[in-house]
């Protein structure tokens, strides 16, 4: 059965709740059960911002996720806030180019992407959001891959589709 609890964080400006969208909207595509539920502070670009995403295939009972499956994070604040809530087992997701600190639990899988560089050889730092994605579909498994690309196409700018797929399939190259 398929249920998941997720966690984006970072600053505002950096995609966390864009690369959330995707993932929702790539779930419902599948007929599976979704809430987005988003959280930024009143500075908008820069100031803190997360969002939780539920994907079951059950009715999701509430948008609030309080120990997730997955926390995928772009900075140091975030992981600080985050890490504790993983539930034992749970995979933390990070950008390792701006989080200066690796996590200090033992029962957590970490996967650790520079995705600031891997986006800067694509062509823009700003598709760093996107790596993180397509690493977590890769792990997590609970989209396909044709499912979000479908979303991000139906959804997102036309004009960044192609950067913003390579992205995500660089991404996925990085959680194997």
């Amino acid at each position: 059965m398929v249920s998941e609890e997720i966690i984006f964080a970072g600053f505002g400006g950096q995609g966390i709740l864009s690369m959330a969208k995707f993932l929702a909207y790539a779930a419902m595509e599948t007929d599976l059960n979704v809430s987005w539920l988003p959280s930024y502070g009143p500075e908008m670009r820069g100031g803190t911002c997360n969002c939780a995403v539920t994907i079951s295939e059950e009715a999701v009972g509430s948008p609030i996720v309080t120990e997730p499956c997955t926390v995928l994070v772009m900075n140091r604040p975030s992981l600080d806030k985050f890490e504790p809530m993983l539930r034992a087992g749970g995979l933390l997701i990070m950008d390792s180019d701006l989080i200066d600190k690796y996590p200090g639990r033992s029962d957590i899988e970490v996967i650790a992407i520079p995705a600031q560089k891997v986006a800067e050889e694509i062509g823009k730092k700003t598709i760093a959001n996107m790596v993180l994605l397509g690493a977590l579909v890769k792990k997590r498994g609970v989209v396909s891959e044709e499912a979000l690309l479908k979303a991000l196409k139906e959804h997102g700018k036309e004009e960044f589709y192609e950067m913003n797929k390579k992205a995500i399939e660089k991404g996925m190259d990085c959680a194997k």
